[in-house]
């Protein structure tokens, strides 16, 4: 027997949604800014970055993220969802904001990687904060709406990059993300916890999501989450030095970047809507293919023009794909395993985030071209929209 939520009013919601969309920028921020400052790292003095080094380095700020995505949605059900909040949120700015100061690849590198704890564990604690303020037939709209966070702070950081790179460096793009510990303050004022969430609730263990009831959906999503963020972040990483590799300066490689952060963008609020009116597995089977097509295109040759307009069109398949996974996730769970359950498939899709850097920097230090990278990220992106066609499109299981 289940009990009806109570919901807390409307202005409630639109606060939480707001507190935790704003940290989900920075977030999304800290995420891109390695991509953006790549070129410059691969010439930095006495670092003697390779492609496969700096594919390394950027493996493991992701590395950090998928310990962090698993501890932190296990330990949002056992702490609460605010406190998680703010502690991710005040822990990944500040370590980021220290790789400004690194002295060489090692200490970068570690601090990447510590960061990336915090990185991990945002989305899912937030994720599952803001599901619980809406009701069952909103929270595909708030999880795609909330996520859009993530390529708003990918848009600002290549803006930024435009601007600050060839004046002042790279530091300072990590410098910025200190920036961050301003909504601490206010997220410790204004931020109510989950109305769902109890201190002497009983304890979700991981196990409990292998259960025959959540079996299929738990692997489904987390393996869907994997292919795709491999296609997200691989591109994320490496898209500005694909470009440069084909003979665009860096200023004009950032805006192949911007254009791929405004196509998530835009995949956000579109899938936000489908989503919400058509399922979001559905709708990420067609988010998915889309993707595929776009990074497909490159391949074939194509003007500037439509280069510009696939990865447009890569940013609203890919990024609204993993949109429509955590809404998923969020609607397929009862409230007392949704915490556990983003952060399992976000974590265990972290291995996807993990090895898409790493292998970018394989295949170009192999000489295999840009058209290789595309040709990779473009196959997962089908792989993504195939793993959803055969995943659980039913709501709550309430057991």
């Amino acid at each position: 027997m289940t009990t009806k939520t109570v919901l807390p009013p409307r202005r409630v919601a639109l606060l939480v949604i707001t507190l935790c969309w704003v940290v989900v920028v920075f977030d999304g921020y800290d995420l891109i800014v390695y991509g953006t400052v790549l070129p410059r790292l691969l010439t930095e003095p006495g670092w003697n970055l390779t492609p496969s080094s700096a594919g390394l380095l950027g493996s493991l700020a992701f590395a950090g993220m998928l310990i962090g995505a698993v501890l932190a949605g296990t330990l949002a059900d056992r702490i609460g969802r605010r406190r998680m909040v703010i502690l991710c949120s005040l822990w990944f700015s500040v370590f980021t904001a220290l790789c400004a100061v690194a002295i060489g690849p090692v200490s970068f590198g570690a601090l990447r990687f510590v960061a990336g704890l915090g990185l991990g564990g945002l989305v899912p604690s937030a994720s599952a904060l803001t599901a619980e303020f809406v009701s069952p037939r909103y929270r595909s709209l708030v999880a795609t709406l909330m996520m859009s966070g993530v390529p708003v702070g990918g848009c600002v950081a290549a803006l930024v990059g435009i601007v600050v790179l060839p004046d002042f460096g790279w530091r300072p793009m990590f410098a910025i993300s200190l920036l961050a510990v301003l909504v601490v303050p206010a997220a410790m004022k204004f931020l109510p916890e989950s109305p769902q969430w109890r201190p002497d609730q009983d304890k979700a263990p991981l196990r409990e999501l292998i259960r025959p009831q959540y079996r299929r959906a738990t692997v489904l999503f987390a393996l869907t989450t994997v292919v795709t963020l491999f296609t997200w972040y691989g591109l994320s990483t490496w898209l500005p030095q694909l470009m440069r590799t084909s003979g665009v300066d860096v200023g004009s490689a950032l805006t192949f970047l911007l254009a791929l952060q405004l196509g998530a963008v835009a995949g956000s609020l579109l899938t936000a809507w489908a989503g919400t009116r058509f399922g979001p597995v559905r709708t990420g089977i067609a988010a998915a293919a889309a993707a595929a097509v776009g990074l497909f295109l490159p391949v074939t040759g194509p003007s500037p023009a439509v280069v510009y307009g696939a990865m447009v069109l890569a940013g609203i398949g890919t990024h609204g794909t993993q949109c429509l996974v955590i809404a998923a996730v969020a609607t397929h769970y009862p409230a007392r395993l949704r915490g556990a359950a983003l952060g399992f498939s976000l974590g265990f899709g972290r291995i996807g985030a993990v090895l898409a850097p790493q292998v970018g920097g394989w295949l170009l230090a192999a000489g295999l071209g840009i058209n290789a990278n595309f040709l990779v990220f473009a196959a997962a992106a089908a792989i993504a929209a195939a793993l959803l066609a055969i995943s659980p499109r039913e709501g709550v299981i309430q057991s």
